[in-house]
C-alpha cells in the first residue's frame, strides 16, 4: 500500500500533533481514538483538536491524514499548521513558565524546507545508496522542526541533500605548522592530502563551501590569507555529495563531517574542540571491543572515525583561535568500502524505514512481494537478527552505548532487497560506561572524557531509545502500513529475537524488564528545542510498551486496527 505524499502544511501539522501526543497529552491522559480519529486535548489551554487516522499504532505513533481540526462551540473547523503552531507555543509557555522567541520561527523554517522539497524535488541518479541519503523530505516524525535550518547567509538549497546537492570543496593550502590534526590510522590523513595539490611547505584544508561563506570573513583568516599563511585555492578536486545529516560529505571513498555554522533542527552543527579530539580518541580505545564484535557478528560493522585536521591560527593569546579551530574543524570517518561485502547495497535506515516511500530505498519496494505479510515477516526478523544483537553486545559485554537511529545506520542489502548487513556509523554519539571504562576515561582530559560516557543508566536509555522507539518501531510501522493486521506479529517478532539475546547471555536484569514490558524511553524533543538545552541533556518520556504480553495479547483479537487499537491515555471527554 502507497499513498500519496502529503502537503507541507499538514506534514508539519502532523508532526506537531506527533510531539504534543507523545510529550503533553497523553502523559497527562488526555487523548483518545475513537471513530478513526485521534482526539487530543492541550491540558493548559483546553483546546481540543482531532485529526484523521490513517493507522493506529500500539506505540501510539499513529498515522494522520488530511486536516487537523479543532472544536468550536459551532463544531469542528480545520486548523492551519501556523495557528496549531501558536497554540503548541501558548500551551508550552504555561506548562514551563517560560518563553521561546525562537520557536515559531524555526517551525516556520522547516515548514519552508518541506515546501521547498516537495516543489522542486530532483530526479535521483543512478546511485541507490545516495539516492537514500538524499530521500528525507519530511525529516524526524517527533522532532517539532525537523528541517529547520538557520545561518546567516547562503542558500541552503545548494547544499542541502533533498536538492541532491553535489559539490566540490573549497580548498585551502594551509602552512604546515597552522596545521592541526591527529590520526589513528596514517591512511585518513593521506586521503586529505590526496584530494589536490598544494605548494611546498603547505598542507590541504578542505572546507564546507557554505562554512567558508559564513566564517570566511573572521579577521584572522583574512589576515593569514593577506600574508600567505593560508593560500584560496577555490573550489576544487572531486566533487562531494551531501548526506542527510548535510555537513557530513561523500566522496573520495570516505565521509568527512565538517562544522557548519547553521542550526539544524536542536543545534549549531560545528566540530567542538574537544568532539575532533574526541573522534580519533574514541577510535583508538573502541579499537579491541570493535575487533571482538566484528568477530561475534560479522554481519556488523562500525564505521570509526581515525583522523580530524582543522586551522590552528593563533590569535591575541597566542593559543589557535577557537572560532576558526571549531569552525574549519573536519572529521574523517571511513567509507564503505572497507566495509562493505561484494554485491550488497547499502541503504539509509531512515530512508527504508520513512513514513512515504520517498525512494526506492523504502521497505515496501525491498520486499519482492510487498502484498505477502508471511515475506514481510520474515524479511523483518532477517534484519531484527542483524541489528539487536550486535547494539546489545556492546552495551552488556563492553559497556559501549552504540546510537542507532535511523540516521546512524546503513542497511545493506542483496540483489533482491534482503537485509545481509548492517553498519553503524557517527561516533559522536558512541560513549563508554564510566563504571566499566573507569581506568580509560581518567586517563584523558576532563573536556575529552566527560563528553565521551554515560552512566549506566542513562546509557541504556539511549540504547533503548534509539535501538526500539526510533529505530525498530519506526521500520516495523512502515511494515505495519504495508499489513495492518500484521503489527502485533511484528513486535512478537521484535520480543522473540530480544528474548533469544537474553537466553542465551544470562538474561541481564535490565533485558529482563524490557522483555516483561516496562515502559520505554521517548526522547523529549519538543520541550528539549522549547528548553533550549542541547541535545545530550534531553530528557525522556515513557511510553507504554508494545512488548507487554498484555498489549500483544490484545492486539492479535482487535479486527479493525485504527478503531480498535488502544492508545496509552485515557478519553478526553
Amino acid at each position: 500500500m502507497t499513498h500519496q505524499l502529503p502537503t507541507a502544511d499538514h506534514a508539519v501539522a502532523h508532526t506537531l500533533v506527533n510531539c504534543l501526543l507523545r510529550e503533553v497529552s497523553a502523559p497527562e491522559h488526555q487523548t483518545a481514538v475513537t471513530d478513526g480519529r485521534l482526539l487530543i486535548r492541550l491540558p493548559r489551554r483546553g483546546t481540543l483538536l482531532r485529526v484523521a487516522l490513517r493507522r493506529s499504532s500500539l506505540l501510539g505513533a499513529h498515522r494522520f491524514t488530511g486536516p487537523v481540526e479543532e472544536e468550536h462551540e459551532d463544531g469542528w473547523r480545520e486548523l492551519e499548521w501556523q495557528r496549531l503552531a501558536r497554540h503548541v507555543q501558548g500551551e508550552l509557555e504555561l506548562r514551563t513558565g517560560t518563553v521561546n522567541e525562537e520557536f515559531l520561527g524555526q517551525l516556520a523554517s522547516s515548514h519552508t524546507a518541506v515546501a521547498t522539497a516537495l516543489a522542486e524535488r530532483p530526479e535521483p541518479g543512478a546511485d541507490r545508496y545516495l539516492e537514500s541519503e538524499q530521500a528525507l523530505l519530511f525529516g524526524h516524525r517527533f522532532h517539532p522542526a525537523p528541517k529547520s535550518r538557520s545561518a546567516e547567509r547562503g542558500d541552503w538549497r545548494d547544499y542541502a541533500p533533498e536538492a541532491r546537492a553535489v559539490f566540490p570543496l573549497r580548498h585551502l593550502a594551509v602552512r604546515r605548522e597552522l596545521i592541526a590534526e591527529s590520526a589513528a590510522d596514517p591512511a585518513a590523513p593521506a586521503l586529505l592530502d590526496g584530494l589536490g595539490p598544494v605548494p611546498d611547505g603547505y598542507r590541504l584544508l578542505p572546507a564546507h563551501p557554505w562554512q567558508y561563506q559564513l566564517i570566511g570573513d573572521h579577521p584572522l583568516l583574512r589576515g593569514a590569507l593577506g600574508c600567505g599563511d593560508i593560500l584560496d585555492l577555490g573550489p576544487g578536486g572531486t566533487p562531494f555529495a551531501a548526506t542527510a545529516s548535510v555537513r557530513t560529505l561523500y566522496g573520495a571513498g570516505a565521509f568527512l563531517k565538517f562544522s557548519l555554522n547553521v542550526r539544524i533542527t536542536n543545534c549549531l552543527r560545528k566540530n567542538a574542540a574537544y568532539e575532533l579530539t574526541g573522534a580519533v580518541t574514541l577510535t583508538r580505545l573502541l579499537a579491541p571491543f570493535l575487533a571482538d564484535l566484528a568477530e561475534r557478528f560479522p554481519d556488523a560493522a562500525v564505521l570509526r572515525e581515525p583522523a580530524f585536521r582543522t586551522l590552528a591560527v593563533p590569535g591575541a593569546d597566542g593559543r589557535p583561535d577557537r572560532a576558526l579551530y571549531e569552525g574549519f574543524g573536519l572529521i574523517v570517518r571511513e567509507g564503505l568500502g572497507g566495509a562493505l561485502r561484494p554485491g550488497v547495497t547499502p541503504l539509509l535506515a531512515a530512508a527504508v524505514a520513512d513514513e512515504y516511500p520517498t525512494s526506492s530505498a523504502h521497505v515496501s519496494r525491498l520486499l519482492p512481494d510487498a502484498a505477502d505479510p508471511a515475506q514481510a515477516l520474515d524479511w523483518w526478523t532477517a534484519y531484527l537478527r542483524l541489528l539487536l544483537p550486535p547494539v546489545l553486545a556492546a552495551y552488556f559485554d563492553h559497556g559501549v552505548v552504540l546510537e542507532p537511529h535511523l540516521q546512524n545506520v546503513l542497511i545493506g542489502v542483496d540483489a533482491a532487497g534482503w537485509p545481509v548487513q548492517v553498519l553503524f556509523r557517527d561516533l559522536e554519539g558512541t560513549k563508554l560506561v564510566p563504571e566499566r571504562h573507569a581506568d580509560l576515561l581518567a586517563a584523558l582530559p576532563p573536556e575529552v572524557a566527560g563528553p565521551m560516557a554515560y552512566d549506566a543508566e542513562r546509557g541504556w536509555d539511549r540504547v533503548v531509545y534509539c535501538l526500539l522507539v526510533n529505530h525498530v518501531a519506526e521500520l516495523l510501522a512502515a511494515l505495519a502500513d504495508l499489513h495492518p493486521a500484521a503489527e502485533g506479529a511484528l513486535w512478537e517478532a521484535v520480543r522473540r529475537v530480544l528474548a533469544e539475546y537474553a537466553a542465551a547471555h544470562g538474561c541481564p536484569p535490565r533485558l529482563r524488564a524490557l522483555l516483561a514490558g516496562v515502559p520505554l524511553p521517548g526522547k523529549a524533543n519538543l520541550l528539549t528545542r522549547w528548553e533550549r538545552r542541547a541535545d545530550r541533556a534531553a530528557g525522556y518520556v515513557r511510553l507504554a510498551s508494545p512488548l507487554a504480553r498484555s498489549v500483544l495479547a490484545e492486539a492479535a483479537y482487535a479486527p479493525d486496527p485504527v478503531r480498535a487499537t488502544p492508545v496509552p491515555a485515557g478519553r478526553t471527554r
